[in-house]
């Protein structure tokens, strides 16, 4: 949304992202366009003896990557996600006009700590001495602890502020913001506070960004796999949440905007905190679908079921060892019942589920 807001402004946008959904060039964008193979080839013949003398690691690589092909491409902003955490991740060695911390949720928790402090500690390392701090909704503790290193930093903090009369549909997320209402194609609850902290960052970085441009920027954006709806004529959505917070997002969305449970096919990564998860996924769905793969780290579906069925009783759950057959099982239980369907999980099902439903990226 970021990206889009300012391309909207007549910027000449970078953005670096990941994963990927289909393919590596997602990653490394400008104005909406992919790295082209030939670039990648040619940075990575040109820097392989460096690679493999420091032993990079491939995210280390990747960012290297996007940081160089920006500088020349000449882009006037680059926008940066972190990998993972902060404080220690490859991007945090940039020095931003801008640095943004999102709801912070428990996830990789074997790396960042056990707990939403722990969590925020490594988060918090993006702060940098006199740079400015967009703070999306926090947990207290989080939201405390931000603001004391931001302090300690003497760097600007900027809460986004309360977020009013939003109203889901299955065209998109509309809110008001700051006596302005904005629409924004993305479906959640949530992601009118990822439109907010946009605006916010947009603003801080250029206070004479329009209303019109935010809007426009807002309408034009696209981000796959994010309650992205896979189906021109039934109900089915993909979503790669895979916490529990996006979870309860997805979850609060789909039942928001059709008023019942959905039919959901769930596949995870081993490093996912699946306990979490399960308790999000309780009493809200119609059927579960468990499928999984031994390809990209993804549970088998005979491990995910076993997991799910040993901590409920709940019924309506079952295994289907194929994705692709997972697929066929949840479009015949959306046409009969005339429940919504999700697809969920993970970003390593995407090119499954874009092949099955025709997507063509």
């Amino acid at each position: 949304m970021l990206a889009s807001i300012l391309r909207s402004e007549g910027y000449k946008v970078g953005l670096y992202t990941s994963p990927h959904l289909v393919r590596f060039n997602e990653r490394i964008t400008i104005n909406g366009e992919c790295i082209l193979d030939d670039d990648i080839a040619s940075f990575i013949e040109e820097k392989r003896i460096d690679i493999d003398r420091i032993c990079s690691t491939f995210f280390e690589t990747t960012t290297v990557m996007a940081l160089d092909y920006f500088v020349q491409k000449k882009v006037d902003i680059a926008i940066i996600e972190v990998g993972l955490g902060g404080r220690l991740d490859s991007t945090n060695i940039i020095l931003p006009k801008v640095a943004a911390i999102t709801p912070i949720s428990l996830d990789h928790k074997h790396i960042l700590g056990k707990d939403i402090l722990s969590i925020t500690k490594e988060k918090s390392g993006i702060i940098k001495k006199n740079i400015p701090v967009v703070l999306s909704h926090q947990d207290l503790k989080a939201e405390q602890y931000i603001i004391k290193v931001a302090n300690k930093m003497n760097s600007p903090i900027n809460k986004i502020a309360d977020i009013n009369n939003i109203h889901l549909s299955p065209l998109g997320t509309e809110f008001k913001y700051k006596s302005e209402t904005f629409i924004t194609p993305l479906l959640g609850f949530h992601q009118a506070q990822n439109a907010a902290t946009s605006i916010e960052i947009a603003k801080t970085f250029n206070n004479k960004i329009k209303t019109l441009t935010i809007q426009k920027g807002l309408t034009n954006t696209k981000w796959h796999g994010r309650m992205q709806k896979v189906s021109s004529s039934l109900p089915i959505y993909y979503d790669v949440a895979h916490n529990d917070k996006g979870v309860e997002a997805m979850i609060d969305t789909i039942r928001s905007i059709y008023k019942t449970l959905p039919h959901i096919v769930l596949s995870l990564k081993g490093d996912k905190e699946i306990e979490l998860i399960s308790k999000a996924l309780m009493n809200n769905f119609a059927s579960l679908i468990i499928t999984g793969s031994d390809k990209f780290d993804l549970l088998e579906a005979n491990d995910l079921y076993k997991f799910f069925t040993n901590k409920s009783n709940q019924e309506n759950i079952e295994k289907v060892k194929s994705i692709d057959k997972s697929f066929d099982l949840l479009i015949n239980k959306v046409e009969t019942s005339h429940n919504p369907g999700i697809i969920m999980g993970s970003h390593y099902m995407a090119k499954s589920v874009f092949d099955k439903f025709g997507i063509f990226r």
